[in-house]
């Protein structure tokens, strides 16, 4: 009899996490490495956010709170709905975990039978599959290729969907392609999904404030008020406020599916950290006015790297709409040959390749379920972007 649970069988670890690592280890090895493979804003905390934690720590706010938040939090989290997406939840509908993660794992913990199925648009974050799993679920990718923009099509929702469907996941903007819903992706999906009254909807707004180019941020249940009730809108602080450390993570939903997600972690992890609560009902109530400083980067390093990557034999890279991630195609490089006369079969290869003679780390797109393709991070400064560029560039030239 094995030791380890039959369920550990059927998951993966985290790619992207796994390249970090093999990144980081080659460059404590004395390896000039460029790491882009990791989702995390290089700016900091911003500074009234950390005083509001360190004052925290000084009023002595270090003891257990309500396992699933705080009531000042989860009222702060209420404000930002209503005011940002038109959403009215109490507090009794509000769940805060220990990251976005969580709130996601803990909801399909909750609602995810032995074959329950979980429709997740291809490309997609490398963790929902195996979360799904991880709760003897069924994941069903449905591919979502460039020429539909990477987004999830209504004809292809109603063919995927089947009596064992539980949950659509939605990622908009998305990781790891950039992609974003407009509010017209958003009614097309919600007809078909009122028409399949036994789907839920989790809604991973994650990226939310990460939109360019004058893109305006809907949520599905903003979008058509009937899916209200069966709709897990998913949010948090770790990409917008820079507090990617500090596991903060939130989500507002029917009532019974909170108290069940609330059983979950009642009997876990029980409350996220004090001191991060505090900081989050700073970030979330406090002023905003550096989202758009940032955004302006963001903005700028998106099209440095879309119009550089463009300009590269064999790459074709779409402009996405926000989050900072480019999703490019590397269908051209395959078939070809590096200098040591290794095959480039895959985009895994190329990704090893591009690590191995040029020390640039990316994430191949097989890891997403959508190839021949790779994820970039945009989230580092505009040097190292554009020496990365370079490095990619010399690399491609040198396939044969």
């Amino acid at each position: 009899m094995s030791f380890l649970a039959d369920r550990l069988s059927r998951v993966k670890p985290s790619p992207t996490m796994a390249i970090t690592a093999l990144a980081t280890e080659l460059k404590a090895a004395g390896r000039d490495i460029i790491s882009l493979s990791q989702g995390e804003p290089d700016f900091d905390t911003p500074d009234n956010i950390k005083e509001a934690a360190v004052a925290a720590i000084r009023a002595g706010d270090t003891k257990y709170t309500v396992f699933d938040g705080r009531i000042e939090l989860k009222r702060a989290i209420c404000g930002k709905f209503e005011r940002e997406n038109g959403l009215r939840y109490e507090p009794s509908q509000i769940t805060v975990s220990g990251g976005g993660k969580q709130v996601l794992y803990n909801a399909l913990v909750a609602t995810v039978n032995p074959g329950d199925e979980v429709v997740i648009p291809a490309p997609y974050w490398v963790s929902y599959p195996e979360m799904v799993l991880l709760c003897d679920g069924e994941p069903v990718p449905v591919p979502c290729p460039q020429n539909n923009g990477f987004k999830l099509r209504p004809e292809d929702l109603e063919a995927a969907i089947t009596p064992k469907t539980k949950w659509l996941i939605l990622n908009s903007p998305s990781n790891p392609s950039g992609a974003a819903y407009t509010e017209s992706d958003l009614k097309g999906l919600a007809e078909v999904l009122l028409r399949h009254e036994h789907v839920w909807v989790m809604a991973d707004d994650m990226y939310e404030h990460l939109v360019y180019d004058d893109f305006r941020f809907t949520t599905i249940a903003q979008v058509e008020p009937r899916l209200y009730e069966r709709t897990l809108t998913v949010n948090g602080v770790s990409k917008a406020y820079c507090m990617t450390g500090w596991r903060i993570g939130y989500g507002g939903g029917p009532k019974p599916l909170i108290r069940a997600m609330g059983a979950i972690q009642s009997n876990s992890t029980a409350n996220p950290c004090t001191i991060s609560q505090a900081a989050a009902i700073e970030a979330l109530t406090g002023p905003q006015d550096f989202i758009p400083v940032h955004n302006k980067s963001f903005k700028e390093r998106r099209d440095l790297v879309v119009d550089a990557l463009n300009r590269v034999p064999g790459l074709f890279c779409p402009r996405p709409e926000g989050a900072f991630y480019v999703y490019p195609s590397c269908t051209g490089l395959i078939g070809k040959r590096a200098p040591d006369g290794k095959a480039i079969d895959s985009d895994e290869d190329f990704a090893r390749y591009l690590l191995e003679a040029e020390g640039v780390a990316v994430v191949h797109g097989t890891a997403f379920g959508l190839a021949p393709h790779f994820r970039i991070s945009y989230a580092t400064s505009t040097e190292v972007l554009r020496e990365a560029c370079t490095r990619i560039d010399r690399a491609c030239r040198n396939l044969g």
